[in-house]
Parts: structure tokens; C-alpha cells; sequence
């Protein structure tokens, strides 16, 4: 019997709005949505789907320090620079593709819609098979009214009205065809340049949580959503000592910190990062950091603490989790960590992947009693919190 081989299929993610109605210093696509960028969320999304091969992201290149940060490990090819309007984007994002190798069929979808389900993503794709286009959409329940100068003018029959979202998908000749002869044009979506055309271009049954997140308040409402799945929270606790040795300064918290003494430890000896990756694995029953880089393998020798940070938090991600807050607390009689504790919650907020304000580090001294007390060392106790699916 003949082989069916599966389409070809690319999710085409749109994110070089500036995001102007939304008001914050950047694009909404680069702001925190429960402990990741908007985009990471959108992208996800289609990378995790089995029918979607890959995914590229069209992006305006005055954010390209924020679009790296924000798909840092998910192995994305380059992103393909925008244009001055939506169309024009999109339509350089499919010039890309053709000079890749073009798929058999690509979604394109608003990077500001992060809450696109898998089932949608397939019912789109499996619409195709028997259509040149297919929109995610959802039909309109409201009365609607025409309305001039704040008073009604008249009502609008509902009936056949549909709102449309994304992702629009295509098969890939089509509508890079489409596209190319509606350049200059100002239509509103890709059906309405499959529309112009002459393709025709199916109503696909979507959700409301599909909703584009345009300002501040659509944000609360999808971080909201996001949460609302994750009522599983967990609560770990991390604890971790070095001793001084020679040297002139300690890494606390990620931060080289001068000091008339080192620490002394397999790695860096950060005992700040050791003492919240006990705790992040610790709240995932995950064992502790000696399980995951043990001491007597010389490949940690020297290294870099924020490697095993990042490796717990990875963890939690994978089981589709998020980190709530981290809270770090330094004991020792010197260095002073005081001068040093914001830096030091911005470079754990860095590694871990989510907002500044979800992490706090303390210092406090046990009064001169202890090892702490006798400057022989330093002590760390951290405590994390991560909110898992049900």
C-alpha cells in the first residue's frame, strides 16, 4: 500500500506590533504572562503541537534583544523582520518561508494571542483538507448596535456574524500568491486577502479564551486564565553552606561580591542559587541538586551555579508549571548583601525566567554565634513556590 506522508505544515507567528494602545515601555508579545513572555506562551503552543513542523516569527528588529530573551532554548530559526503594516509582515514572513523551502500549509497567528488551544490548532489544519483557507473564529452571541455621536442608529442582525481570530490557515501557494497581489493594500486579516482572491475560506469553531491580549486588562484576564489551571501549588525549601577559603570575593545570588575571602565548593559555591534550587526541587519532589550535578563529577567543577537554577526551573516548565515566587535568605556576618540585593533578585528574575517582583533576597546575621557568627562561612535558606497543573 502507498506511504501517506503528513503536510508539510509552519505556524507563521506575527509579533511585530508595537503594541502602542497597550502602553508599557515594550511590546506587549515581551511582557510576563504568568512567569513567561507573551510570545514564549504563543509560540509554545505550536511547537508542542504534533502536526506543526516549525515555527518562524516575523518581528520588528528594534526588539531583538527582547525577542532573543523571550524564545531563548526553543531552537527557532531567525526571525524574519516586519514591515510597516501587519499585511506587509506577514507577507515577508511567507516571502522567508518560499526561500526556506515552502510548506504544504501555514498558520499564521497574532503572537498576542497566547491562549490558542491544541484542539483549535487541529481543527484549523484538518479544515484544509478540504479547503484552500480556514479561520479560527467565534460567532457572535451579543445583540450588536450601529451607534453615531453615543446614540443607537440602528441594530445589526447577528445572524451568520462571526468574530474572527487566528490562527487563519492557508495553504502555502495560495496565499503567498494571494498576498504578493494585495501588496500595498490595507485589508484588515489574511482571509480577507484569501477573500480578494477568490479562495475560499472555511469558519472554524474557536474559543473565547482565544482573545487578542490588546491592554492591560486583557492581560490580567489571561494571566487569570493560566492560573486558574494551575491549582496544584507546591512549596519547597532549599538550604546550603560554604566555607571561606582564600580568595577576594564570593558569588552570592549570581553576583561576584568582593570580599577578603572565597568560597569553597565544587562549583562557584553560590550558596543563594544552591539553597532555591533545593528548594525548586524540592517542591517538585524532584530529589536535590546533589541528585542532578553531583559533586564528584568533574564536569561541575568550577561551574557556573546559574546552570542548575535554570535546570530546575526548566523542570518545572516541562510539567507545564510555572515559579510563583522565590524567596533567598543570606546568613553570615560579612560581605554586606544589603548593597547588593537588587541586583541580586534581578539576576535570579533572569535565570529563572519570570518578573522581578516574584523574587526577594534577604541578609540577616545570627549575632555573632555559630560558624556564621565566627565568619567561618556562609549559610543560605531559600524557600519557592511553583503552581503546577491539576
Amino acid at each position: 500500500m502507498p506511504t501517506c506522508i503528513a503536510p508539510t505544515c509552519i505556524a507563521l507567528i506575527v509579533a511585530g506590533g508595537s503594541g502602542q494602545r497597550f502602553g508599557a515601555e515594550r511590546p506587549k508579545q515581551y511582557l510576563d504572562l504568568a512567569g513567561k513572555p507573551v510570545l514564549r506562551r504563543t509560540v509554545e503552543a505550536f511547537l508542542s503541537h504534533p502536526q506543526v513542523t516549525g515555527v518562524r516569527v516575523v518581528i520588528d528588529p528594534t526588539w531583538r534583544d527582547a525577542y532573543d530573551t523571550s524564545v531563548a532554548g526553543l531552537g527557532l530559526p531567525d526571525p524574519v523582520a516586519g514591515g510597516v503594516s501587519r499585511q506587509d509582515s506577514v507577507r515577508n514572513g511567507l516571502e522567508a518561508l518560499a526561500a526556506d523551502g515552502a510548506p504544504d500549509l501555514v498558520l499564521i497567528h497574532d503572537a498576542a494571542r497566547p491562549l490558542i488551544d491544541a484542539a483549535t490548532i487541529s481543527a484549523v489544519i484538518g479544515a484544509l483538507e478540504t479547503t484552500p483557507g480556514a479561520i479560527a473564529a467565534v460567532q457572535v452571541a451579543d445583540t450588536l448596535k450601529r451607534g453615531n455621536s453615543g446614540a443607537i442608529t440602528g441594530t445589526v442582525d447577528r445572524d451568520g456574524l462571526w468574530r474572527a481570530q487566528t490562527p487563519q490557515g492557508f495553504h502555502f501557494p495560495a496565499i503567498l500568491e494571494a498576498h504578493r497581489a494585495a501588496a500595498g493594500l490595507s485589508l484588515t486579516d489574511d482571509a480577507a486577502v484569501a477573500e480578494r482572491a477568490g479562495l475560499a475560506v472555511a469558519l472554524v469553531p474557536s474559543k473565547e479564551d482565544n482573545f487578542k491580549v490588546t491592554n492591560p486588562d486583557d492581560l490580567t484576564r489571561a494571566t487569570r486564565a493560566i492560573m486558574s489551571s494551575l491549582w496544584d501549588v507546591r512549596t519547597g525549601s532549599g538550604f546550603d553552606v560554604h566555607r571561606f577559603t582564600d580568595g577576594d570575593f564570593v558569588t552570592l545570588c549570581g553576583l561576584r561580591v568582593p570580599h577578603d575571602h572565597g568560597l569553597e565548593g565544587h562549583s562557584d559555591a553560590d550558596v543563594g542559587l544552591h539553597a532555591l534550587t533545593d528548594a525548586i526541587l524540592g517542591a517538585l519532589a524532584a530529589g536535590d541538586i546533589g541528585s542532578h550535578f553531583p559533586p564528584t563529577d568533574p564536569r561541575w567543577r568550577g561551574a557556573d551555579s546559574a546552570k542548575f537554577l535554570r535546570h530546575a526551573a526548566d523542570l518545572v516548565a516541562e510539567r507545564g508549571g510555572v515559579i510563583a515566587h522565590a524567596d533567598v535568605t543570606i546568613i553570615c556576618e560579612r560581605p554586606k548583601v544589603g548593597p547588593h540585593r537588587g541586583a541580586m533578585a534581578e539576576r535570579i528574575a533572569q535565570i529563572l525566567g519570570i518578573e522581578v517582583g516574584r523574587v526577594s533576597v534577604k541578609a540577616t546575621t545570627t549575632e555573632q554565634l555559630g560558624f556564621t557568627g565566627r565568619r567561618e562561612g556562609i549559610a543560605a535558606q531559600a524557600v519557592a513556590t511553583i503552581r503546577l497543573p491539576g
